[in-house]
């Protein structure tokens, strides 16, 4: 464990090589909800490296807020990429949308997974997310995949 660290803002953020996080992160108090377009928007910055910089296990767009699995590839670090969608996307969405700044809560909440029971308990939680918020929901919910998924 020589590349453990752990570092702090508002919160605790702990870091280490060849493991799997979970991510979400929020839209600012007071955003509108995201609308289908722009869920398709982070949808699309999330894909967007994938296997390039990151594995992805699993994600959810929700109408408020966000959820990632992923494990990093070197030497890219989680800072960075969530950096990235949030910034991406946060530009974007103000350039076409009429939201202010800022977009997002200014921190994410990330989770090292600390085993397989932990990890199926994310990828169901991912999974379960749409249908708990929208009990009613009759189709497959559009804007949630990862390779777990599509195996």
């Amino acid at each position: 464990m020589d590349d453990f660290r752990i570092y702090r803002r508002d919160l605790p953020h702990w870091r280490e090589s060849g493991v799997t996080y979970f991510v979400t992160w929020r839209l600012h108090r007071g955003q509108p909800l995201l609308q289908e377009w722009e869920r398709s928007l982070v949808v699309n910055a999330i894909l967007h490296f994938q296997n390039m910089r990151y594995e992805l296990d699993g994600y959810v767009v929700m109408d408020d807020h966000v959820h990632v699995m992923l494990r990093l590839m070197e030497p890219w670090q989680l800072e960075q990429l969530t950096h990235s969608w949030r910034s991406f996307t946060a530009h974007r969405l103000q350039k076409e949308s009429v939201r202010k700044a800022p977009v997002w809560q200014k921190e994410s909440f990330d989770r090292i997974v600390r085993d397989k029971e932990e990890w199926v308990n994310k990828i169901s939680y991912i999974a379960h997310n749409p249908l708990k918020r929208w009990p009613d929901l009759e189709r497959n919910y559009q804007w949630m995949g990862g390779d777990c998924f599509s195996k």
